[in-house]
């Protein structure tokens, strides 16, 4: 969708003078050259402006299984928390395509800015409210909120809550809505269980016109750049275009049934370079009167299965906690606990809500998510 905010002139790459007479500085702000989706900025002072370079952190997972064909769960209340967002980001799962983790931190104001340079970022708030504060305008966020920021972004996440809690993905590519979902023009189609109205844009641009030294981690690949600006990020007067962040509930995703069982491409919400996010969410049960409302077993052979449990009571599983993380690699067949399909039967509707992840090449597990592994989930469909 097209958006704008603030001043702009009429017409881009055209003279835009402040009130002393000098000229603002504009800025192509986009994705995959100049031939992606991009915005203009108008900045009070030109954005190239670096008083120096500082550290430079490694921020690459820490691998402890390169290949993996055991079915795991990982016990999110384990993660230690810490009251700096970015420094409380926990790797669990990686790969070439996307990082997924989990955030624990407590009540915050960064005294510095964030950009990704690398990705596109997906922060689901699983608990915690805020603000997400942006070089184009402001997000507030609750829970169940998604946050999508797309790759260079400055931002900062200020929690005005105790005890937040967050999963997320850093995707090394753009993350977007479905393309079934949308029209030609692209919009939103009647099928499609979101639309325009869910979707929440920036809003109140706060243009701040500051000098002094301001420092920005600037993530590259995994490796966290500290650089000082001589101006504050937030001088936007305005700006126009389609790339920006937004925020979508996942209490507005509207379900898709059937009379049986179906797979869980209805439960998509985006898509990224070789992996989907779907939302599960409460719903009405299928209205076969034979219908076994619990997954059937089926094979993963083209991706990994990452479920990420947020609320209610999850029908196909035993001894799941709120925050769990469960991976069922590619390679092998999973399905339902033993016991769970036979309780399904007849059961009218579920109140679960949980957020999956397939990417389509296998991850890796790292050093922190074998510290909070339970190790013998993968057994729990014996039944002798």
């Amino acid at each position: 969708m097209y958006h704008k905010l603030g001043n702009i002139p009429q017409k881009r790459h055209t003279i835009f003078r402040k009130e002393d007479g000098a000229l603002h500085h504009e800025e192509l702000f986009g994705n995959e050259g100049f031939s992606g989706d991009s915005s203009l900025v108008y900045h009070l002072h030109a954005p190239t402006q670096v008083k120096a370079i500082g550290k430079c952190v490694n921020m690459n997972p820490k691998e402890a299984v390169s290949e993996n064909v055991t079915s795991r769960k990982l016990k999110g209340k384990n993660i230690k928390p810490q009251n700096d967002y970015l420094k409380s980001k926990t790797p669990l799962l990686f790969n070439q395509d996307l990082i997924i983790g989990m955030s624990v931190s407590g009540k915050n104001k960064p005294d510095y800015f964030y950009k990704n340079a690398t990705g596109d970022e997906l922060i689901f708030v699983h608990q915690g409210k805020g603000i997400l504060k942006t070089f184009l305008g402001n997000i507030p966020f609750f829970n169940g909120d998604y946050l999508i920021i797309p790759k260079g972004i400055i931002y900062q996440i200020q929690f005005e809550s105790e005890n937040n809690k967050v999963f997320y993905i850093d995707s090394s590519s753009s993350i977007s809505f479905p393309k079934r979902y949308l029209s030609k023009k692209g919009q939103f189609l009647e099928n499609s269980p979101v639309c325009e109205r869910d979707i929440r844009l920036p809003q109140e641009l706060k243009t701040v016109d500051a000098k002094g030294d301001f420092t920005i981690i600037i993530n590259k690949n995994n490796h966290l750049h500290e650089v000082v600006y001589a101006h504050h990020p937030f001088d936007v007067v305005g700006w126009d275009g389609y790339c920006y962040p937004f925020a979508i509930s996942i209490h507005d995703f509207e379900p898709l049934t059937g009379s049986i069982h179906q797979p869980p491409t209805i439960h998509q919400l985006f898509e990224a370079h070789n992996f989907v996010v779907c939302s599960f969410c409460p719903r009405m049960f299928d209205y076969h009167p034979d219908a076994i409302p619990t997954p059937y077993n089926h094979s993963n052979l083209d991706s990994d299965e990452v479920l990420y449990y947020v609320e209610g009571d999850f029908m196909s599983r035993d001894s799941i906690e709120c925050g769990d993380i469960t991976l069922h690699p590619g390679g092998i067949p999973h399905g339902p606990h033993p016991g769970t399909t036979e309780k399904s039967i007849g059961k009218k509707r579920t109140e679960e809500l949980a957020v999956m992840v397939d990417p389509f090449k296998p991850l890796k597990i790292t050093e922190d998510a074998i510290n909070i592994e339970d190790d013998n989930y993968f057994k729990s469909w014996l039944t002798d």
